[in-house]
């Protein structure tokens, strides 16, 4: 996997990042992650379920990864242009870089199963994908307000202090998990 390649898949997410320093970086965590994750093209990437805790219904992993961005930028928004008094301040290349990379992890938990579909892998068994996904962008030097994000953006950040940009990306990520798993026990309401 190479830089163009995680460019051209994420290119309206990145290039929102004022940041040249942290739009890099996302890019070199994605690699990395890729990389421990053995895979190895676009089309892999764009195959790959969101998880594997319900029936996804075709919604990819990369899919799921720019819906739950452009979520939870959107809810920053909503405040930053309706609140007369914002009591906190968002950061939205915080924000971005933090919904670009709240299931990089994923990239070392989930593999092909060998017959056309995904299970969990020895490394995604070891740890989940906030921590082991913490963990790579930590080693590329991505800020600690975005590991942050990328920690508590599940159920790791329960109880636990957080900037509020991971609040927006945790909201965003259940809005786009929790009414599959409805569906999938008879509870979504359609």
């Amino acid at each position: 996997m190479e830089e163009k390649d995680i460019e051209l898949l994420l290119k309206k997410q990145l290039s929102a990042i004022k940041d040249e320093n942290l739009r890099e970086k996302v890019v070199e965590t994605w690699i990395f992650a890729c990389g421990h994750g053995n895979w190895k093209s676009i089309d892999e990437l764009k195959k790959i379920p969101f998880t594997l805790l319900t029936d996804t219904r075709g919604v990819s992993f990369i899919e799921h990864t720019i819906a739950v961005t452009e979520g939870a930028v959107a809810l920053g928004k909503a405040q930053v242009e309706n609140y007369a008094n914002m009591p906190y301040e968002i950061n939205f290349d915080y924000l971005y870089a933090g919904g670009l990379l709240h299931d990089v992890g994923k990239l070392m938990e989930i593999e092909p199963d060998g017959s056309g579909g995904y299970q969990k892998s020895l490394a995604g068994k070891y740890m989940r994908h906030p921590i082991s996904g913490a963990i790579i962008a930590a080693q590329v030097g991505i800020p600690e307000p975005v590991l942050n994000i990328i920690i508590c953006h599940a159920k790791e950040g329960d109880g636990r202090p957080q900037v509020v940009e991971a609040v927006l990306v945790h909201q965003a990520d259940f809005a786009t998990f929790n009414p599959l798993v409805m569906k999938q026990n008879g509870l979504l309401i359609e």
